[in-house]
């Protein structure tokens, strides 16, 4: 009798705690993952947010020849989506370890006012599914996922607009 009710107790936390994963993933699509800040700061990435407007979240890396004409040409519509949308863009590099140290520079020498992490390890990368850079998610102001993107081709930023104002006008 004893080894039943210790089994039923076991069934019944796995139960719970199911159920607890489960809810925890409608709240959010963002899974939790530590990447690192600019300053080395360990952040975790299911506290990324944008105070209920929209955001998204651009993988990219310094070697991807597509990732950076993606983040320079959105870079230059970037003050405008913000005023009209509240937008926030959180990119994050998957340089590994060794690349890592050129992330800072490489930023601040195209002038990005991005939220900028490093996801060293590519733990974020794997978490979200992503296979090649550049890869975009938009997320609305309750941490939704709402449109992906993989690749990138001229013009791709005018599409992510686009679906940025749809979400904009719902809230």
């Amino acid at each position: 009798m004893k080894k039943i009710n210790k089994l039923i107790t076991v069934a019944m936390f796995f139960v719970f705690a199911l159920i607890g994963t489960t809810e925890a993933k409608t709240k959010s699509d963002i899974p939790s993952v530590t990447v690192k800040s600019m300053k080395g700061r360990n952040v975790n990435t299911s506290t990324f947010n944008n105070d209920g407007k929209p955001f998204i979240i651009n993988f990219w890396a310094t070697w991807c020849k597509p990732c950076i004409l993606e983040l320079n040409n959105i870079n230059d519509k970037y003050a405008a989506w913000q005023k009209e949308t509240g937008v926030k863009i959180i990119a994050v590099s998957i340089d590994d370890s060794r690349n890592s140290r050129r992330v800072a520079p490489f930023v601040k020498g195209r002038g990005w006012d991005y939220e900028v992490y490093l996801d060293e390890n590519s733990d974020f990368k794997r978490a979200l599914n992503v296979n090649n850079p550049p890869h975009t998610f938009l997320y609305d102001g309750d941490g939704n996922l709402v449109y992906t993107h993989n690749g990138y081709a001229p013009g791709d930023e005018d599409e992510l607009y686009e679906k940025l104002k749809e979400i904009s006008k719902k809230k």
